[in-house]
């Protein structure tokens, strides 16, 4: 009879985690689209004031820049690097809480409060971890096919290169290089080109390359960023990119009050992933 109830507890945990998931995702996306509600009907923040009184880089002026030593954990994503390198996340890169995670994602790119959960917390059942409980350090990112993927504007694949922390000079002159936009700015369109051309040459190039459509988002995703948060501006991207570090006088593009929500981003998503 062992072997029954071990059946059973197993049956009724999954379908009870079948419904709390979407419950969550019920609850997450009523919290999102209110937020999209309340930036339509507050006023923006202020140029030179994005980022909020007591938190880092307030008035642009950004913690004391140093870059990761050979033992300090990193990550494929450069926006996280940089808040390591700048002491906003632990300078090592270890031990970081989900919920610290979001929090300083939060107060240093003006992410919505709902994205700010979503990607953590996503990041944890990835790695089969608790949210609340558990701890993360920046190299655990780089798990191949979680967030990490093939056909990166700013990353050799894992194929030829398995450290991916390591900043590709070349793909990120290529990506900054082909900006159109006025003022020296990448554009939608630029980010879709690339990108499609990025693909076809990791499918030439990698015998292992893979790309689902959960892959597809997060590229799109990542590509979006560079326009929003950063709203494309080759100059910025330019330090933000190759040395991880946020350029002083810098602040998050993003003036809505509650953020970025996800239902506004995506869709600039969807125009750079389907151009």
């Amino acid at each position: 009879m062992v072997w029954l109830a071990t059946a059973a507890k197993r049956i009724f945990g999954g379908i009870g985690g079948f419904f709390a998931h979407i419950g969550d995702s019920l609850y997450l996306l009523a919290w999102d689209n209110t937020l999209v509600v309340l930036n339509l009907f507050s006023f923006k923040r202020k140029v030179g004031k994005v980022t909020l009184q007591g938190c880092p880089g307030f008035g642009g002026k950004w913690p004391e820049f140093i870059p990761p030593t050979k033992t300090d954990s990193r990550s494929c994503c450069p926006a996280l690097n940089a808040m390591a390198n700048h002491g906003i996340l632990p300078r090592d890169g270890r031990n970081i809480s989900y919920i610290q995670m979001g929090q300083k994602i939060q107060e240093t790119y003006n992410f919505s409060p709902t994205f700010c959960y979503y990607v953590p917390n996503y990041m944890a059942n990835l790695l089969g971890r608790s949210y609340k409980r558990d701890t993360i350090d920046l190299s655990d990112i780089n798990v191949h096919n979680g967030i990490e993927h093939d056909a990166s504007l700013c990353r050799h694949d894992t194929y030829s290169e398995p450290d991916q922390s390591k900043i590709a000079i070349d793909l990120i002159d290529d990506l900054l290089n082909s900006a159109t936009g006025k003022n020296n700015t990448l554009t939608a369109h630029d980010l879709s080109v690339v990108s499609a051309r990025r693909r076809r040459e990791s499918f030439a190039n990698n015998p292992q390359f893979t790309l689902q459509t959960i892959h597809k988002v997060f590229s799109a995703s990542n590509s979006s960023t560079l326009l929003t948060i950063f709203g494309g501006r080759v100059d910025d991207l330019e330090i933000i990119l190759k040395e991880e570090r946020l350029p002083d006088g810098w602040e998050s593009r993003i003036r809505d009050p509650w953020g970025l929500t996800m239902a506004t981003f995506q869709r600039t998503v969807l125009k750079v992933e389907l151009g």
